[in-house]
């Protein structure tokens, strides 16, 4: 008995040490702490920001906060070229070589571009706002808030690229600093509403200051960072020795277009719900996405953490040991998941309680959709791996045949099944193509790895 004991204590001393002498798990987890320590703020002052506005409007209301939320994120993302992945990517490339001036090029040309697509985007939504109104809230008499809230995206004009810039440079306290702060004033405005009894506006308008903190601090933070590893000059730089622009054009418009499938299908579940039944059932099912994406927030730092990580290991060719990066990031995010998953299995229906007792319709919603959440914490990683391998295609059409099979199914289930079928439909959909871009990426992977073996 003595001797397998020993072999096991030996083997847990190795791997343990395997791990600190890991410097790219290390620095993933230096980098994604920063983020994980205000996470866990952000996330009990998010649930609590929820609760408040869900106890002070009521779920018809909720409904068309939500409903008002998401029209203007989902216009802005219609129009997002994602440039925080394109910035990533090729810092990933440029930095670490010194080629300052192909990066201060690349900065420009992703902040100019995000920047005219934020304006045309805000303009479109001034423009639809009363169709929004009418068609999710139910009610023309809300379109200036439609409007209003749209100020939001003006906010973020050049945040992507800013996000990608701070990431690049590892500055993830002040990433951290700033989600935190927006996260206390939002919820502080919310509370003030509360106390005072104030209405929708009030509501909406914490929201707002809430993102534009948000859009414009990061792009302060990010010009510092530039002026420090670029040179004060780097604006200044002429837009030349960056990669052809068909490859820059296409990495952005698949990463858009990747993104406009993924707004349709993923990120716009209330204004579906909103659509085809009513202020009221969105209200519920606002309530059930806001209690599940408690699964996917501690996991979220890993996210900003790991891409910059996988874009300078695909870039030196380090296959094995981006292999292993993946491997343990995914045991670490799966011990959190199961966590989380637990507790909300157990006590999911007294969180419910918190919002008042009209919101627990929603509870069989959150139970669907703790699976997909679940499941797409564990392969959080398989976009940013197929974009550093130069694979930003392959997400796009994933999601693109799964999305569609989902909006045929929505149109059918939703209206029978209720916001139930709706949160089978969303988890269905990030079960199935989650799992096909992660074992698309690994094959990737690990045929990179093999020809790297055979011609050593």
């Amino acid at each position: 008995m003595g001797k397998p004991d020993h072999d096991n204590l030996k083997k847990i001393k190795n791997i343990w040490q395997s791990v600190r002498s890991d410097t790219l798990l290390q620095r993933v987890l230096k980098n994604s702490g920063y983020l994980f320590s205000s996470s866990s703020l952000v996330l009990g002052l998010a649930m609590l920001q929820s609760i408040l506005a869900g106890r002070l409007l009521g779920a018809a209301e909720l409904g068309v906060l939500g409903s008002i939320t998401a029209f203007a994120s989902t216009i802005n993302r219609l129009f997002s070229f994602r440039m925080g992945e394109l910035v990533i990517k090729y810092l990933g490339d440029y930095l670490p070589n010194n080629e300052k001036e192909r990066a201060a090029a690349l900065i420009k040309i992703a902040g100019i571009t995000e920047a005219a697509t934020s304006i045309l985007a805000f303009i479109i939504l001034i423009l639809l706002a009363p169709l929004g109104a009418r068609f999710f809230a139910k009610d023309l008499a809300y379109t200036p808030l439609f409007r209003f809230y749209g100020f939001s995206i003006l906010g973020g004009l050049m945040s992507e690229t800013a996000t990608g810039v701070l990431q690049s440079t590892e500055r993830f306290k002040h990433q951290a600093w700033i989600n935190l702060g927006q996260s206390i004033l939002t919820a502080a405005v919310i509370l003030a509403a509360f106390l005072f009894k104030g209405g929708l506006w009030w509501v909406v308008s914490a929201y707002l200051v809430g993102k534009l903190i948000l859009g414009i601090l990061p792009v302060v933070l990010a010009w510092q960072s530039l002026d420090l590893n670029l040179g004060t000059g780097w604006w200044r730089t002429p837009i030349t020795g960056l990669p052809p622009w068909k490859e820059l054009l296409h990495f952005a418009v698949t990463s858009n277009l990747s993104a406009t499938v993924n707004m349709l299908v993923r990120d716009s579940e209330i204004l579906w719900v909103a659509f085809f039944l009513n202020p009221t059932a969105a209200g519920y099912y606002k309530v059930a996405i806001a209690i599940s994406s408690l699964i996917p927030i501690p996991v979220t730092p890993f996210i900003s953490a790991t891409f910059p990580e996988i874009s300078r290991s695909t870039a030196a060719h380090a296959w094995q040991e981006l292999l292993r990066l993946i491997k343990r990031v995914s045991l670490l995010s799966t011990v959190i998941t199961a966590c989380i998953s637990v507790f909300l299995v157990l006590f999911g229906r007294i969180l419910i309680l918190f919002y008042g007792a009209e919101f627990l319709p929603a509870y069989p919603a959150l139970m669907v959709l703790l699976a997909g959440y679940a499941f797409g914490n564990l392969v959080f990683w398989n976009r940013p791996l197929l974009l550093a391998l130069n694979l930003p295609g392959y997400p796009f059409w994933v999601t693109s045949i799964c999305g569609s099979i989902k909006i045929l199914l929505t149109l059918l289930i939703i209206p029978r099944f209720g916001i139930i079928g709706a949160a089978a439909l969303l988890t269905g959909y990030l079960i199935v193509s989650g799992g096909i871009m992660a074992v698309r990426g690994l094959q990737q992977l690990r045929a990179n790895s093999g020809m790297e073996s055979s011609t050593a």
